[in-house]
């Protein structure tokens, strides 16, 4: 029974792996006549898979899709990349999916094995949900499992980072928690090298094993990391800051401002103040501009000033520019024409 029942599982991986199989092909794969791999086939369909069948010389067996989902075949990797998704998922605030994520999520590591319930675990425990973003970065979820491992095990990390001018770096950091977004991964770290902490861009990390050794955790560099991030991408990493009074509801300006451009707090029910930053004021005043609603500026007093002289160049512009529509022109020769 033991080995029908292993035959078995290794026939359905066998037909969730390829499109068709004939049947003396899989009988070759599973060391079976052709009769068995057909009574295997029958038993497959008693559980519900759908395994379709097409007859004559040039036909074979295909899984095709049911009334019902059947259970599933995963290797290690797609385990893991199913892992992250349903994670990222849960933390994205996507009404309707983020509690059936999470319910997927812990039938998934129920039936994981050891190694991979290690793994599975390592991404929850360290992984820290930051909502909103425009596009995600490809990251191997390999390399995800491995930093999770060494924020979960307190293990130093050496890796390469590359900039975002392209430069080449090595660190040595002690990681301490995945933030996740849905447009990157960022890994905070203790830099040993510039004693401080720093946010790395988890797609720009190569590794550089061996790793270790083993470190006592550092009181973190805030309560709410994610927001922490979303400063350090948005505000930090800038020579020039601001901080704006934007005049809408907090809910509207966050559906349309990401935690990349920019951190928000409410500021009454129909304005809340934006903190960001940008390379200098004149850029500034264009991200500001472009987020598309009316608003003050509440420091620094610069800022103000670098609009006036965006105003007047503006200004300037439309003046020497062509005239406004609706205005009269006169032709050679005395008729007047409208525009």
């Amino acid at each position: 029974m033991l080995e029908t029942s292993a035959r078995l599982l290794r026939l359905l991986s066998l037909l969730q792996a390829h499109r068709e199989w004939s049947g003396a092909e899989l009988a070759d794969r599973l060391g079976v006549t052709a009769r068995t791999v057909r009574r295997d086939v029958d038993r497959l369909r008693e559980l519900g898979y759908p395994v379709n069948a097409s007859p004559g010389t040039g036909g074979g067996y295909q899984l095709g899709a049911g009334a019902e989902l059947p259970p599933l075949l995963l290797d290690d990797d797609e385990a893991v990349a199913v892992a992250v998704g349903l994670r990222t998922a849960a933390g994205q605030g996507i009404e309707g999916i983020g509690e059936s994520s999470v319910r997927a999520l812990a039938k998934l590591e129920q039936v994981l094995p050891n190694r991979l319930r290690r793994r599975v675990g390592a991404l929850n425990a360290f992984t820290v949900p930051m909502l909103r973003g425009s596009r995600s970065s490809a990251v191997d979820p390999a390399l995800l499992t491995e930093l999770a491992h060494l924020c979960r095990d307190a293990e130093r990390l050496r890796f390469e980072y590359r900039g975002h001018d392209g430069t080449t770096t090595r660190r040595t950091v002690e990681p301490h928690r995945l933030v996740c977004t849905e447009r990157r991964w960022y890994l905070v770290a203790w830099d040993l090298d510039r004693a401080g902490w720093r946010t790395f861009r988890a797609d720009r990390i190569t590794p550089k094993p061996p790793h270790g050794p083993r470190f006592t955790p550092r009181e973190p560099p805030a309560e709410d990391l994610a927001a922490y991030v979303s400063r350090g991408v948005s505000t930090r990493a800038y020579a020039a800051h601001a901080v704006v009074r934007l005049l809408v509801p907090l809910h509207e300006a966050a559906e349309h401002i990401s935690p990349s451009a920019g951190t928000l707090e409410p500021d009454g029910e129909d304005a809340c103040v934006l903190r960001t930053g940008a390379a200098n004021l004149d850029v500034m005043v264009i991200h500001v501009m472009m987020m598309g609603f009316e608003f003050e500026v509440l420091e620094p007093a610069e800022l103000t000033e670098t609009i006036r002289t965006a105003r007047d160049r503006l200004s300037r512009a439309l003046e020497r520019g062509a005239p406004p529509p609706h205005t009269s022109l006169r032709r050679p020769g005395g008729s007047v024409s409208k525009r």
